[in-house]
């Protein structure tokens, strides 16, 4: 973006609130009139013909600008992920409590990591580890939808779900 006197082209289209009449005016007489309002002629769109300029003050407009940034940034949704572990053998009850409290997190916008862990030879369940992580996904499906597949990991297999969007 050109400001003042890094505009180099010969004719500029000025628009804006504080200019009597928009239009196309040569670059010496935009830039008078940028100095009687002691403002700054500014480029803001260099790609047409005439680049499109307008008269205001240049610093105010950065700050702004940063300032809406900043409040965009802030306004971005955080994804938050809550890990609900488990074993291969965990009993019916407890997978009952975990899926609740899964299905707590997906209502309040967060997303699930599933992972069951494997201790010692219990490795040699991954099939009921897998079919496990698959029910605990089928039990969640009105909350929230698996992004993937079982995926194991060295000692662990993880599942991410996250929340379905709500109307």
């Amino acid at each position: 973006m050109n400001i003042n006197e890094q505009i180099t082209a010969s004719q500029v289209r000025l628009v804006g609130d504080n200019i009597p009449e928009p239009g196309v005016y040569p670059i010496a007489k935009a830039m008078q009139m940028a100095e009687e309002l002691e403002l700054d002629l500014v480029e803001i769109s260099g790609k047409a013909d005439p680049p499109v300029c307008r008269i205001l003050d240049y610093q105010k407009f950065l700050y702004q600008r940063k300032k809406k940034a900043k409040e965009m940034k802030a306004n971005a949704a955080k994804v938050v992920i809550k890990e609900i572990r488990f074993g291969p053998n965990t009993d019916e009850h407890d997978f009952q409590f975990k899926l609740k409290h899964a299905q707590e997190f997906l209502q309040e916008g967060s997303k699930v990591k599933a992972t069951i862990f494997f201790r010692g030879r219990s490795i040699m369940f991954k099939d009921q580890g897998e079919k496990q992580l698959l029910r605990f996904a089928v039990e969640l499906e009105e909350y929230g939808r698996a992004e993937n597949m079982p995926v194991l990991e060295g000692k662990r297999m993880n599942m991410m779900i996250a929340p379905t969007k709500k109307k």
